[in-house]
């Protein structure tokens, strides 16, 4: 097992600044490999945007300095991620990718790759599925997003690492190319991206 460390923007710390030397302490142990989940969420909006976005940037300098690749949260919040994540340039990973093609080109000219889950499986994905047509295998990670968002013929229950392979069945059958291959592609990419 591996883990992230960070500030998920639903966990943000009203009134407070980043603690810093605790997330540094808590990167420099050996298990740990990205700076995690961190990001903007403006779908709840439970802090102001302002302030999300300063955490976010905060954080994205902390990974950078550390020279650790960051897992990116960005729910509703498109525009604003691209902003920052030009700004700072760091390794990683969009979790849970929800945007469109152009933003997955902009993201792929920054060197970031592409977590896909569950939801490409799902009967509306349409957004998903034309994003996976278009994706480089060499850009993409495999994900749960646990306990949510579990593929089909799985929706509804609890999302679970062995699932994955429900996933990788439908990329495959969008791309052409057979479950084995996107497994491995996204194997290897983990490896790369986070040194394992």
């Amino acid at each position: 097992f591996y883990t992230a460390v960070g500030v998920h923007p639903e966990n943000l710390y009203a009134d407070a600044r980043l603690d810093r030397e605790r997330l540094i302490r808590l990167a420099q142990h050996p298990k740990v490999v990205a700076i995690g989940e961190i990001g903007l969420d403006y779908h709840w909006d439970t802090f102001p945007r302002d302030y999300q976005k300063q955490w976010f940037a905060d954080q994205l300098l902390l990974a950078n300095e550390l020279q650790l690749p960051v897992i990116v949260h960005d729910r509703e919040a498109h525009g604003d991620t691209m902003e920052l994540l030009k700004a700072h340039r760091p390794a990683g990973v969009v979790h849970c990718f929800s945007g469109s093609c152009e933003m997955a080109e902009e993201l792929i000219k920054l060197g970031m790759y592409l977590g896909i889950g569950g939801v490409v499986t799902f009967q509306n994905a349409r957004k998903t599925v034309e994003v996976v047509k278009e994706l480089p295998l060499n850009r993409l990670l495999l994900e749960t997003d646990a306990p949510y968002l579990s593929p089909v013929p799985m929706r509804g229950k609890r999302c679970r690492s062995d699932y994955i392979s429900f996933t990788a069945e439908r990329i495959a059958e969008i791309k052409g190319i057979s479950p084995k291959e996107v497994l491995e592609a996204s194997r290897a990419n983990i490896h790369t991206l986070f040194g394992i």
